[in-house]
């Protein structure tokens, strides 16, 4: 236990975002601190490391304006909570919970810790029930399944954001009209940004289902850590107290690792990969790995976390970590953000690990792998032949060749692109998938079962209308 009540003015050093605090007695690790400046304002501060008499304290608002002589900190003997209840939905708060929409403070039902408590993994459900994003690149390719954790991989000037509120307006479960709570984190992103969620949000008359936490660019950087947890222990509340069905959306990744590589460089921590702390795994996956389903509980909780990748570079630290994390990944690429195709998601690179368990008979239809895969196939080889023409020239190619080619260029236009306000149905997706895969010859549909070409190919529904 420690000495709540006693107050400390044995600051040895200010380094960054932290506080090295001497002669400490009875202080543990994640403990919330108060520090009092000197101009009388009191900060937030969590012990990050004890030992020696010595505890490091990171501060949330910054330590602007602190100096060792005139500052002084308590030490609460409690670990940070955030107060939750029902009425946080359609409401704003900052990276530190506070909040910044002008309304009143959340009357708590309940305080929760911000780090979340461990979860047995024989009490997971295996995620299995289809979510219908309306996105076919998504829907048909890379099925999302409720419980899951899919990231946006995407870059600098692609819309990820647009993407990503499109998903949170028509994310549904097929077969039942039950819709997503969304829980929105922003971590260093602009006010553009902030105001471009929350405007979609409310246009779409949605709001009263969404809880925002916005910590931008020139908020403290230290918040960056704390906003995705707050996120997620909203989510958990909603989730397993209240039975709700949420969507959480983390941006920007990167801006939450950045601010782990000051906080280390701060501490003066050996660097791992390119600078970054080598225990980011760690803490990467003590964020992603809150998502999911519970036995015996009817809410759940599935995460899209968003991440620029640094240079358009795939093998990056965040996303390499990410990737190892999560259970796939949605491609958001430049090539095809360059053509005028959107949603810019390039399935080939894209993966949804979860996606087999999601489809199929009962979930959302019998020829959903078979004709997935054919398309797949047909789309690579397209691409393949694209990078020939550029050698050799269209006029070398054979007739098949050029059926892939132009495959390829109808996949993009027909297939993956679609309106931002366009919600296509799983059937509308998978029809739309036979539709483009028909220009090839049957004798080339070596993915498909006969029997299956037989029940839903157009040629033969045709012929039985």
């Amino acid at each position: 236990m420690s000495l709540s009540g006693l107050e400390y003015s044995t600051i040895r050093e200010i380094s960054g975002p932290l506080l090295f605090v001497e002669s400490v007695r009875g202080v543990g690790y994640g403990e919330l601190a108060r520090i009092k400046t000197p101009s009388g304002e009191e900060r937030r501060g969590q012990v990050l490391e004890i030992g020696e008499g010595i505890a490091v304290v990171q501060v949330f608002e910054g330590t602007s304006g602190l100096d060792v002589e005139k500052t002084s900190i308590r030490f609460t003997g409690e670990t940070v909570k955030l107060p939750v209840s029902s009425d946080m939905l359609g409401r704003i708060f900052d990276g530190s919970g506070r909040p910044i929409d002008g309304g009143p403070r959340v009357i708590p039902d309940d305080y929760a810790d911000v780090h979340g408590a461990p979860i047995n993994p024989f009490a997971r459900e295996y995620p299995r029930e289809f979510i219908q994003t309306g996105l076919s690149s998504i829907d048909g390719m890379n099925t999302l399944v409720r419980g899951q954790k899919l990231p946006l991989f995407s870059a600098s000037g692609l819309p990820h954001n647009a993407v990503a509120a499109q998903i949170a307006r028509q994310a549904r479960v097929r077969g039942t009209e039950e819709s997503f709570v969304t829980v929105f984190a922003a971590m260093g992103i602009t006010a553009d940004e902030a105001r471009f969620f929350r405007e979609d949000f409310e246009k779409q008359g949605a709001f009263d289902h969404v809880t925002m936490f916005v910590n931008l660019a020139d908020d403290p950087a230290i918040e960056r850590i704390l906003t995705p947890r707050l996120a997620l222990t909203a989510a958990e509340y909603f989730a397993v107290k209240l039975g709700m069905h949420v969507l959480v959306i983390l941006t920007d990744m990167t801006n939450y690792a950045e601010s782990l590589r000051e906080i280390s460089a701060a501490r003066e921590e050996v660097p791992g990969r390119r600078g970054y702390p080598g225990y980011m795994y760690t803490d990467l996956a003590t964020i992603y790995e809150r998502a999911g389903r519970l036995h015996g509980s009817k809410g759940s909780i599935t995460q899209m976390p968003i991440l620029t990748m640094p240079g358009d570079d795939i093998t990056h630290p965040i996303p390499d970590l990410t990737g190892y994390i999560t259970e796939g990944q949605l491609i958001v690429d430049r090539g095809l953000h360059r053509k005028g195709i959107y949603p810019p998601i390039d399935p080939s690179p894209s993966l949804s690990r979860l996606m087999k368990e999601g489809i199929g008979a009962g979930r959302t239809r019998e020829d959903h792998r078979e004709i997935s895969d054919q398309l797949y196939y047909a789309y690579a080889e397209g691409r393949s032949f694209r990078d020939l023409v550029a050698v050799v020239g269209e006029e070398a190619l054979s007739a098949r060749d050029k059926l892939y080619l132009r495959f390829a260029d109808d996949f993009e236009k027909k297939f993956i692109s679609q309106g931002v306000y366009e919600n296509r149905d799983i059937d509308a997706t998978l029809d739309l998938g036979w539709s483009l895969i028909s220009a090839i010859p049957e004798t080339e549909l070596k993915r498909i079962d006969p029997a299956t070409i037989k029940k839903y190919h157009p040629k033969y529904r045709e012929k039985a209308n």
